[in-house]
């Protein structure tokens, strides 16, 4: 087998909370990185979640300059720019590309409803990737993979739809869409004003991943259709992956993969999953040194399984087609305190996640081998613990944590030929970092606690549905 490539790639991990950039090389090996918070959200009525200003841009050119600021080696070697950014977001655009009115952020109630026009000056209608790769090539190209929720996209074909009827659905016109680009393609070469401001040569190809969820699963290394990637991020739901869309199902749905062709099969999720973990953090803490999610780890191992009775409704969002839905949490007798409230936050959330992956391989068919757990709940070792009983297999999880970053850097890798195929550069790039088994008495005490959970959680929902 020929040795890869020299060089290295920037991946940019544009996520729900932060942005993440990583300058890795061929084996896999993270030179320098950066991460830059996104500001809180704005809502400027009832359902309506708004980036605020330019603020996927500005993260973007503050963790890229950092990023840069940081590496040892020299900016020339840098082969490509990976591109992935946060799924199911729309951005409504001028001419010139500059955005005509706030990026709408996942959990806009205007998503899942056809396009309205807003804004006079409204020209086109794209995603988060499309507006960055925009930005950073100046082409009017979208990656594939990034295009969920209402659009007028043909599943199979990973193309725009050639029915007239997906258009008026999605009250969209052909006319105000990018062009479509596969995972490993080139959305374009990175403009002298971009490079510019982030702080890297002009002229590098800039790499088209998939959507932020399966680029995840990419820098996971997941591959095995009985293993499930459970990723703890903003939304909490596990992927298997798979080789066609699969029909409608309750339990089940197809995203795209972050390989060419490939799809990936995603359960039912937690929304505001880790959002909800940090929430907390933020709540008790008050700014106090010492209370820190590192600190709340430490505090909820010495807390039995079960979290002294108390349950957590993980309903800080609720789903659209259930809008009463609220977060709640019950079982207070006076005993607990703040590291029982986190652990049952903890432990809700592999209940309900486990939930969801057991319908949907119920529905697809498939046993469950070993879970693959990604995103930033995965540093917790009281959480791989959770995970590990509650699923009843090992968990594992990769040796760098920004998995979906890790991701963006393979596309990168494939795309600039560092890596002749897919699966070389999966091999050569992503590690196991840990791997946790089951321990026979949390699985046990654990079987008891979901079935409490599964009598609380309806009543709860049923009491706001009143």
């Amino acid at each position: 087998m020929s040795a890869p490539a020299a060089g290295f790639v920037v991946a940019i991990d544009n996520g729900s909370q932060s942005t993440k950039v990583l300058i890795v090389d061929a084996a896999g090996t993270v030179h320098a990185s950066a991460r830059v918070a996104l500001r809180p959200y704005s809502s400027p009525a009832p359902g309506r979640w708004e980036h605020p200003g330019d603020d996927l841009w500005d993260s973007i050119v503050a963790a890229t300059r950092a990023a840069v600021a940081g590496f040892g080696g020299d900016p020339r070697e840098i082969r490509g720019i990976g591109l992935c950014t946060i799924r199911f977001c729309r951005a409504v655009l001028r001419a010139d590309g500059t955005l005509a009115q706030p990026v709408m952020s996942w959990m806009d109630e205007r998503l899942p409803r056809a396009y309205e026009r807003e804004s006079d000056d409204a020209v086109y209608v794209t995603t988060s990737s499309g507006y960055i790769g925009h930005r950073l090539t100046g082409q009017r190209t979208d990656a594939a993979g990034n295009v969920q929720g209402t659009w007028p996209i043909d599943t199979e074909r990973w193309a725009w739809s050639r029915d007239a009827e997906d258009y008026a659905r999605t009250g969209m016109d052909p006319s105000m869409l990018f062009d479509l680009v596969a995972p490993g393609e080139a959305l374009g070469m990175l403009t002298a004003e971009a490079a510019a401001v982030l702080g890297l040569p002009a002229g590098i190809p800039v790499i088209a991943t998939s959507n932020d969820k399966a680029v995840e699963a990419l820098g996971a290394g997941l591959r095995d259709p009985e293993d499930a990637l459970l990723s703890l991020g903003t939304y909490v739901a596990t992927m298997t992956p798979g080789d066609r869309p699969v029909p409608p199902h309750p339990d089940v749905w197809t995203n795209f993969s972050s390989r060419p062709g490939g799809y990936l099969y995603e359960s039912a999720g937690v929304r505001r999953g880790m959002w909800t973990v940090s929430w907390f953090r933020d709540l008790v803490s008050g700014g106090a040194e010492g209370v820190s999610e590192e600190g709340l780890n430490r505090g909820a191992e010495s807390v039995p399984a079960g979290a002294g009775g108390l349950v957590a409704a993980l309903d800080w969002l609720a789903p659209a087609d259930e809008p009463w839905r609220r977060g709640a949490l019950v079982g207070f007798d006076g005993t607990q305190g703040r590291f029982h409230v986190y652990r049952a936050i903890l432990e809700a959330l592999a209940i309900e996640s486990e939930a969801g992956d057991e319908r949907a391989r119920r529905a697809l068919g498939r046993a469950r081998r070993r879970l693959v757990v990604t995103g930033g709940g995965s540093g917790s070792a009281l959480m791989r613990q959770i995970l590990a009983a509650v699923y009843g297999v090992p968990v594992r999880t990769p040796r760098v944590h920004d998995a979906a970053g890790m991701g963006a850097a393979i596309c990168a890798a494939v795309g600039t030929g560092l890596h002749p195929t897919w699966d070389a550069a999966v091999d050569a790039m992503v590690a196991v970092g840990t791997e946790v088994a089951p321990e026979p008495h949390l699985v046990s005490a654990y079987a008891e606690v979901r079935q409490t959970y599964a009598r609380v959680i309806p009543r709860i929902r049923l009491l706001f549905a009143d």
